[in-house]
């Protein structure tokens, strides 16, 4: 009993990879040629990954992006899935290693290489998919909503996901990022993926001189999505639609850096206390104009105010003399069940009032799944002796008229956290932050990134405030119009315009992700149904 089955055809080096063929049937000469171009093919792959991250800040380099992305369709192209998942892996760790080093500061490499072998593991069945769909008419575009469709797994899975390193997140500075206002991140993302892809087709097609129509889906697939981002940009705009509120920033540092930072009892909320009185002195003074409310970073009480009373009377004597509410954010500590990221609203004359618990919080960062299995890696799970549990409703306190949204730090990597926000009506967002455990990585420069593009996503105005910097004022138009320095205490004032308008992006939610899911789920249909009939026409 035999089988027949079809096959596509194969190069030499395919066949080397797949270690097929024998010296007998083939040429040394050509075994050895094989062998060169597949170590080409990984060193390329490799690189195109540490391509995109040079593409991401703090550097300005956001056109490296779809120029990495150009050389991994280069290493993809003609390849079968299990060969291109293997260089996705290799483009998926040149991007990652270098972008997440700053997950290895105080506990050591481990969990830093865990995370991005991780992640790059699904960066090589998305390059699977590429692969899959390459051989499709108008290729750039399926492999273009594969690639997103990746992402989109990464952001979701596993332990909640990992958003870090969506392509969006390197385009604050690009032509591009209007998208985000018509589509989220998602077709930020799409668009740039587009751009890459279609930039290798257009190579292709100069040099192979393929059919008119060919070269046209090359070019249009680097053309649209700059089109796309010209006619949005009429979305991205500061103008003051609710009038203008004056808000001030806090960044009060911390007495040293790395996982110890708080190890001081109530040294970090001293610090901020310290600056909001010198604030309040400068007010008086004249040198600096009045806020109407002023927005303190994550952690920024390193003790719960509710359990400390020498706490509460710190926070309580800063937040007269300023004047205007503050938020503040701390942890606290209830007798039983998790501890809680808090944010707390704090009236000059009722006191605290309003909170707001961070939603999405950090699997081992403030929670740790699989205690007993990871720590047979890393003693350093014990550093959490406690974990976090997660809020359950979108925060906007009322500040003196202002509706501010709270999007604690890591909740900014997440379009939901930020969507929801703005959707409970919040006409500023504040991101409070607490970078002081990554040290002066480049971590603060890449989540400030993400701030940028979430203000042009939602048109808002967006608070960075973080206990060592950097911290920032955000334009809705993503422009930064202040910011501290690293581990300086410093105070940001700035007139910001209120907004109430909602982009597409925010009143459309996930449904363009959704949209680009179905369209990468049908590219890959497409080829399990061409694949179906060869092997029925064969059999």
């Amino acid at each position: 009993m035999s089988s027949s089955v079809t096959r596509e055809p194969r190069s030499a080096g395919a066949e080397a990879e797949a270690g097929t063929g024998s010296p007998s049937a083939r040429p040394a000469g050509a075994e050895q040629s094989g062998r060169k171009a597949a170590a080409v093919r990984a060193l390329l792959a490799a690189g195109s990954g540490a391509l995109l991250y040079l593409s991401f800040p703090p550097r300005p380099l956001w056109w490296l992006a779809p120029v990495a992305l150009a050389v991994l369709a280069g290493c993809l192209r003609g390849r079968r899935a299990r060969a291109a998942s293997g260089l996705g892996l290799l483009h998926g760790l040149g991007f990652l290693l270098p972008l997440l080093v700053w997950t290895s500061q105080g506990v050591g490499p481990v969990p830093w290489i865990a995370l991005a072998t991780l992640e790059a593991l699904m960066i090589a069945g998305t390059a699977a998919g590429i692969a899959l769909v390459g051989r499709l008419p108008a290729w750039p575009l399926w492999a273009a909503a594969v690639w997103t469709a990746g992402e989109a797994l990464r952001a979701r899975a596993p332990f909640g996901g990992f958003p870090w390193g969506k392509l969006a997140f390197g385009q604050a500075d690009g032509i591009l990022l209007p998208l985000a206002a018509l589509g989220g991140t998602p077709l930020l993302s799409f668009g740039t993926a587009l751009c890459g892809f279609g930039l290798y087709a257009a190579l292709l097609a100069a040099r192979e001189k393929p059919r008119r129509a060919t070269a046209a889906v090359a070019a249009l697939a680097v053309a649209a999505p700059v089109g796309a981002a010209l006619a949005a940009r009429p979305l991205v705009s500061s103008a003051a639609q609710d009038g203008t509120a004056v808000a001030a920033v806090i960044q009060g540092n911390v007495p040293r850096a790395g996982f110890d930072f708080n190890a001081q009892r109530r040294a970090v909320l001293d610090n901020h206390a310290n600056r909001t009185l010198q604030l309040a002195e400068e007010v008086r003074a004249g040198k600096t104009p009045r806020p109407d409310f002023v927005v303190w970073p994550e952690n920024s009480s390193d003790i719960d105010p509710f359990t400390q009373p020498d706490a509460y009377r710190v926070i309580d004597n800063a937040v007269k003399a300023v004047g205007v509410p503050v938020s503040v954010g701390s942890v606290l500590a209830p007798e039983t069940g998790p501890l809680r990221n808090t944010v707390i609203r704090w009236d000059p004359a009722k006191g605290p009032t309003d909170t707001y618990d961070k939603r999405k919080i950090q699997p081992f960062g403030e929670r740790i799944p699989m205690r007993s299995v990871v720590r047979l890696f890393s003693k350093d799970v014990d550093r959490v002796s406690r974990d976090f549990g997660p809020g359950k409703e979108p925060g906007v306190f009322d500040m003196a008229g202002s509706r501010v949204g709270m999007v604690t730090c890591y909740e900014a990597a997440f379009d939901d956290a930020v969507r929801s926000t703005v959707r409970a009506g919040a006409q500023v967002i504040a991101v409070p932050s607490n970078n002081a455990t990554f040290g002066r990585t480049q971590m603060t420069y890449q989540q400030l990134a993400m701030d940028r593009v979430r203000a042009v996503e939602h048109s808002r105005t967006v608070l960075v405030p973080v206990t060592s910097g950097v911290s920032a004022v955000i334009r809705p138009d993503g422009k930064v119009v202040q910011q501290t320095e690293m581990f300086t205490a410093d105070a940001l004032v700035a007139e910001i315009p209120l907004r109430s308008s909602e982009t597409p992006a925010t009143r459309l939610g996930p449904l363009p992700e959704y949209a680009l899911l179905v369209l990468a789920a049908g590219g890959l249909g497409l080829v399990l149904a061409r694949r179906i009939r060869a092997r029925g026409r064969a059999a």
